[in-house]
């Protein structure tokens, strides 16, 4: 089969591997109809994700059509077309159990934070990804989701990621009636965010980000305010500015690891690796956050240390909540707002190019080509 092939650093390709097979009795074999690049595949092809191994294939963000399904699956049946989580859950573990489906302790036995995600390097369990023609899903009766009858797959594969986050992000804000959201990056995730924060009562909603492409088409989906941080200063005077010096009730950091805006974080974090990532997002949501207030986080870190102002946490009184999205949990709302015109997830993806081209789509979405929000990779078999 055709699938992405990591060669190292910034270097990716088409290649030829063989295709899954049933290798537990609760493996479904899917073949892959549609796939994304997400913003955090970007980690991994810039080399900020340790164990991340040659010849890995990414990709935790897919729909496909069941091809083949283990004795023991009950719930699919070949010829389904489903949406796969990018939880890898087990559905039986004490975390499964919570419905923390992305701390899943059976599918990533080794870790002791995250769970199991496809194509997301050896310290996600080291699971092939979907960017590819075929996937084998374990735990086949616990996260697919059938796509219910109508739904377009451009808005099925958004809510196996992007959609599910970007609505966790707003939750765990905790926002009430009124508030004021500043949320830092406008990558698909915080637009998603900026969007789902009405949902929950937002009075107003603040994106914060550094490309005017993005920017612009932040404040057009979401119907929120958006700056260039390079445009206003600082952007943590610029949220006491903006709040009559209290700052935003809640804060989110829809950006990880690979946040400019500090020239120290850039440099400990993304050239010389000497944590794990820029904290520069993080650090402005700590202190543009008001005393008492939330600070959600859902941009991606790696697992060692990271520089953060835990000072100001303590001293503001500040809560923090943060986690993978649990996309089992949050689809049968998330779907029911989709089929009602709430929410139209396939509107973000800007780019749609054959799996064949999976480099030049790392390239445009890495460099913020051609105004790229969204890429989404479609295999040939869904092509004809």
């Amino acid at each position: 089969m055709l699938a992405m092939n990591y060669r190292g650093p910034q270097r990716v390709r088409i290649d030829h591997k063989p295709t899954p097979e049933i290798l537990h009795p609760e493996d479904a074999i899917v073949r892959v109809t549609r796939s994304c690049i997400c913003g955090s595949d970007l980690h991994l092809y810039n080399g900020a994700v340790p164990d991340t191994r040659i010849g890995t294939t990414f990709g935790h963000e897919f729909t496909g059509i069941v091809e083949d399904v283990g004795s023991d699956v009950t719930k699919l049946k070949v010829g389904d077309h489903v949406l796969v989580p990018f939880n890898i859950a087990c559905g039986r573990c004490a975390f499964c159990q919570q419905e923390l489906y992305g701390n899943c302790h059976e599918s990533n036995p080794e870790a002791t934070a995250a769970g199991g995600i496809f194509g997301y390097s050896h310290t996600a369990g080291g699971y092939e990804g979907g960017q590819a023609e075929y996937v084998r899903v374990p735990y086949a009766n616990v996260s697919p989701m059938v796509l219910p009858p109508g739904m377009d797959p451009d808005d099925a594969v958004m809510l196996t990621d992007v959609v599910p986050t970007g609505y966790q992000a707003a939750e765990m804000g905790g926002i009430q009636k009124g508030d004021t959201v500043m949320i830092f990056g406008a990558g698909p995730i915080g637009i998603m965010a900026a969007r789902c924060s009405w949902l929950f009562g937002a009075g107003r909603v603040i994106i914060i980000d550094q490309l005017d492409y993005r920017i612009e088409f932040a404040a057009r989906y979401a119907q929120c305010e958006a700056y260039n941080f390079r445009d206003i200063g600082d952007p943590v005077v610029f949220a006491k500015r903006t709040t009559d010096s209290l700052g935003a009730d809640v804060c989110i950091d829809a950006v990880g690891a690979d946040a400019a805006g500090s020239a120290m974080q850039t440099l400990t974090g993304r050239k010389l690796k000497l944590q794990s990532g820029s904290a520069t997002a993080l650090h402005w949501a700590i202190n543009s956050v008001k005393k008492g207030g939330i600070v959600s986080i859902v941009g991606v870190y790696g697992p060692t240390d990271t520089l953060v102002p835990i000072g100001n946490v303590v001293n503001k009184g500040i809560t923090i909540r943060a986690n993978q999205a649990s996309v089992k949990r949050l689809l049968p709302r998330l779907i029911e707002h989709v089929q009602n015109g709430i929410i139209e997830p396939k509107a973000l993806i800007t780019h749609r190019l054959p799996l064949e081209e999976v480099s030049a789509g790392y390239r445009i979405f890495s460099e913020k080509l051609d105004h790229c929000i969204k890429p989404v990779l479609i295999p040939p078999s869904a092509r004809m």
